[in-house]
């Protein structure tokens, strides 16, 4: 079995859902399951529910509203107006509302996961319904029922013996689901981390030994840089397992940083195509090929912020203190992605995902000196020279600068 992918980006509108038929027609549809995320931005719009929810009920309506409109626009396009989309897309809108006017929890995660969710049902079942009215069979499935987890709700580790064997039970020909969202074995929805759809489709790979992963994207494949921030970008046509793990570490979002290990683990090759341009080979990943082309990649991420820890006295920063830092970093839930260290001093590059470095702040400004910077850039250069270190640098002001054999890390303060 082949697993496919198509991330927000591919089905963003009417004719995005009508390309993924093209896609599937091209590629042929046997012994298939594709992974489908949320459609456009409606992750970051469920987000504003959650919190309008939570903070600002008084624009709760309107950020549903936003939702209903978005979807209703997409399947008026593809949709003859008596469809059971319109049935099915209700119900499940009105299942979103029911679950805010009844809910009694408080916790943040948990809410979040509970309505987010609805972004991934939402879009799978109106591709499931378009790809049927083109005569593609497919199979709608609840990934809620094949993938387990822990209750750690927004970041949930996989119950990798339930997970497989539930993809035991899977014999269709064509199978159609939602990524990033799973279920713990209370059968409460969770989530795999922002991004998961990636991982989703690396996980029933895994399970079901499937031949291949191809992720779809609107790129040709894995760029040596993000377009976006990058005038020139090249095209890596080969990548190991080991680069692409040291990459989606780094940062690089084309793949999520979970998706490669599972597949590694039983050398099944991952694909990066373009859903544009079809002909395009793009970039496989796979075990022991060097790096080709061979150039320097650079992977940014905005909204960092970066925060020195001294001693009061000025003593040295010895393993107690590291041991307590690094506890409330964990405690606090804040992404490490730099770490420095001199004789009095400790420094760190972390994202605020959970909007906690307030918290950890407070738990440790009274035991030491913090200063810190926020809404900093890293830029990460595997495989640098000084040309594209150089090219950093021009940047901004530079605060930090790490260099190792095959990466060069540079705080940049862009403002």
């Amino acid at each position: 079995m082949r697993v496919f992918k198509f991330g927000g980006a591919s089905v963003k509108d009417a004719n995005g859902v009508k390309n993924v038929v093209n896609v599937l027609q091209y590629e042929g549809v046997e012994n298939t399951l594709i992974v489908v995320s949320a459609m456009g931005k409606i992750t970051n719009a469920l987000e504003k529910v959650v919190y309008s929810y939570l903070y600002e009920k008084e624009k709760l309506k309107e950020a549903l509203q936003y939702i209903e409109t978005f979807h209703f626009a997409i399947i008026d396009e593809l949709f003859e107006k008596e469809h059971a989309i319109y049935q099915e897309t209700n119900r499940l809108l009105g299942q979103l509302q029911g679950f805010l006017i009844n809910n009694t929890a408080v916790n943040y995660n948990y809410i979040y996961d509970q309505v987010v969710s609805y972004g991934e049902l939402l879009s799978t079942k109106i591709v499931s319904h378009y790809l049927n009215e083109q005569k593609i069979n497919a199979t709608w499935l609840d990934i809620r029922t094949i993938i387990k987890t822990d209750e750690n709700h927004r970041n949930a580790t996989v119950n990798w013996e339930a997970t497989q064997q539930n993809c035991e039970k899977l014999t269709a020909a064509l199978y159609l689901t939602q990524g990033f969202i799973a279920s713990s074995k209370n059968n409460t929805t969770t989530t795999l981390g922002r991004e998961g759809s990636d991982y989703s489709a690396g996980i029933l790979a895994y399970c079901l030994q499937a031949e291949s992963v191809t992720i779809w994207k609107d790129v040709d494949g894995v760029l040596n840089a993000d377009p976006r921030v990058f005038d020139a970008t090249v095209l890596l046509e080969q990548i190991s397992y080991q680069e692409a793990i040291e990459m989606a570490f780094y940062g690089a979002s084309v793949i999520h940083p979970k998706t490669i290990k599972p597949l590694e683990n039983k050398k099944i090759p991952l694909y990066v195509r373009s859903f544009i341009n079809l002909k395009s080979k793009g970039t496989k990943v796979s075990k022991g090929v060097d790096l080709h082309p061979k150039t320097s990649c650079f992977i940014v991420k905005k909204n960092q912020i970066l925060v020195s820890i001294s001693t009061k006295d000025f003593s040295f920063m010895v393993e107690e203190n590291l041991s307590a830092i690094f506890k409330q970093l964990h405690l606090d839930k804040l992404k490490v992605n730099l770490i420095q260290n001199s004789a009095i001093s400790f420094s760190v590059c972390l994202e605020d995902n959970f909007f906690n470095f307030n918290q950890f702040y407070d738990e440790l400004h009274t035991k030491y000196k913090i200063k810190y910077n926020t809404n900093v850039t890293l830029y990460t250069v595997r495989h640098f020279d000084k040309k594209a270190i150089e090219q950093i640098e021009l940047k901004g002001k530079l605060l930090l600068k790490q260099i190792s054999r095959e990466t060069v890390q540079l705080v940049i303060d862009e403002k």
